[in-house]
């Protein structure tokens, strides 16, 4: 209990020390920072594998980094984290160096964050069942009720 009190409190340090950007520079500040990142992370915490997934994601060095932080995003995403969803929505429509894109998982993630409140996962939808993707046929029926779903929800 001691441990995981210690944990949240470093966390939210973490999380503070995070937007000032001299401490972010430093090497040892910056270690610091990841590991209290990562630690939340691996206790489980839903919002902090998001927000370290994207950091892993965007700022990660190298491909082992990208992995960790798309299976943090998934975490997340399945715990219902709408953001994490949506990242990896366009994550799979984009593909990689160890997977093609798939249009239906980029449905999967965009309809769970759809879900959990997103506002762009409707655009996301209506524009990928109007255009189609590899693994999904062009449907203008399910295109015009994800256009309506959007326009309803901005």
């Amino acid at each position: 209990m001691l441990h995981a009190l210690r944990a949240r409190l470093s966390y939210w340090l973490a999380r503070r020390l995070f937007h000032w950007s001299w401490w972010v520079k430093q090497p040892r500040g910056w270690r610091w920072l990841e590991g209290q990142f990562a630690r939340m992370a691996a206790l489980g915490d839903r919002d902090a594998q998001s927000f370290y997934g994207h950091i892993l994601l965007f700022r990660g060095q190298g491909l082992g980094a990208r992995q960790e932080g798309l299976r943090l995003l998934r975490l997340a995403g399945e715990a219902g984290d709408g953001k994490a969803a949506y990242q990896l929505g366009v994550q799979c429509l984009q593909g990689d160096v160890l997977g093609a894109a798939d249009g239906q998982q980029a449905a999967h993630w965009w309809q769970l964050a759809l879900r959990a409140g997103h506002p762009l996962a409707a655009q996301r939808l209506a524009s990928l069942y109007q255009d189609g993707a590899p693994g999904v046929e062009p449907d203008a029926g399910k295109s015009a009720a994800f256009a309506a779903q959007a326009a309803t929800s901005s």
